[in-house]
């Protein structure tokens, strides 16, 4: 009894052995590569699968899916001979799980190794200046050195980022004083921009001002001329329409008459203010008779109407 029941749990076992050897479940994503007697088979891609019991075996398990991998610190020496220390992080992918298993024996320490040693090359052909403003460059032309470089061992470099740049204490206090003078010097360059603005406005408000100003009184002179102009064309509108009324009235009948009689009265008027003004009088000599003043005066007015 006891020998049956060792027997049926080993025959138990080795079923259980030959299920778990012959099927294989291939997650998502994944690839796993099979060797017979030692010798590369076939790459199961994800599904269920079959395998011959003893005979196949899974060799390598891949991922598909992109990889993150942690460069480590380095130091490296720029152009102008400045040691500085980078460490970043590499992106990539196995797209063929064949050459990823046998043309390489480890791809990622691999990629790694190369992505420092390829670094220290592209950092030592530029300056330090140059380091902090061409990360782009400096990732691309690693990632093509790696991409070329890891394309046998069927993988693909996706991208590689900086992730930090160490400098020696005695030059971030270089660069440190000298960032802080130029900002001083673009302090001192705005100050003086903005004093030579303000200059500007208010020489061009004063030379508006002044403009406005001979403009207004431009104006005004031409506008006191048009008024003086208008009112000496109304005085000799109004003279006109008076002396034509006169001219006038003079041709009517008795017109001459009352021209007579009203020059008679001026006459008499302003000899007698004459009188009151002054204690000696030059008097002329047709005083003693007014009617002939009043004809001459007239026959001055027939002339001038003939």
């Amino acid at each position: 009894m006891e020998i049956a029941t060792m027997l049926s749990l080993a025959l138990l076992a080795f079923i259980v052995i030959t299920i778990a050897k012959t099927a294989q479940i291939v997650p998502q994503r994944s690839a796993y590569v099979v060797e017979r007697l030692g010798k590369y088979a076939k790459t199961l891609e994800a599904g269920f699968h079959l395998l011959i019991p003893f005979v196949d075996r899974i060799a390598y398990r891949h991922t598909m899916k992109e990889e993150a991998i942690d460069v480590d610190r380095q130091a490296c020496v720029t152009k102008d001979n400045i040691q500085v220390v980078v460490n970043g992080v590499i992106y990539l992918q196995v797209v063929d799980p064949k050459a990823a298993s046998y043309g390489i024996a480890d791809y990622r320490y691999a990629a790694t190794q190369l992505a420092q040693t390829t670094l220290r090359s592209v950092v030592g052909r530029i300056d330090l200046d140059k380091t902090f403003e061409e990360r782009e460059a400096i990732n691309t032309q690693v990632v093509a050195a790696l991409d070329e470089a890891a394309r046998p061992w069927g993988v693909k470099v996706m991208r590689y980022e900086i992730a930090d740049i160490e400098l020696p204490a005695t030059i971030l206090d270089a660069l440190e004083k000298q960032m802080r003078a130029e900002r001083e010097r673009r302090a001192v360059v705005a100050q003086s921009e903005g004093e030579r603005e303000a200059k500007i406005n208010v020489s061009e408000g004063i030379k508006q001002e002044t403009i406005n100003l001979s403009e207004a009184d431009k104006q005004r002179q031409i506008n006191e001329a048009e008024g003086k102009a208008r009112q000496i064309e109304l005085v000799a509108q109004a003279t006109a329409e008076g002396l034509r009324l006169v001219g006038d009235a003079i041709t009517t009948p008795g017109g001459k008459d009352a021209v007579a009689l009203r020059v008679a009265e001026q006459y008499v008027n302003e000899f007698g203010k004459l009188a009151k003004t002054n204690n000696t009088m030059i008097l002329p000599a047709e005083l003693s008779n007014i009617g002939s003043a009043v004809a001459a005066i007239t026959k001055t007015l027939d002339t001038v109407k003939q």
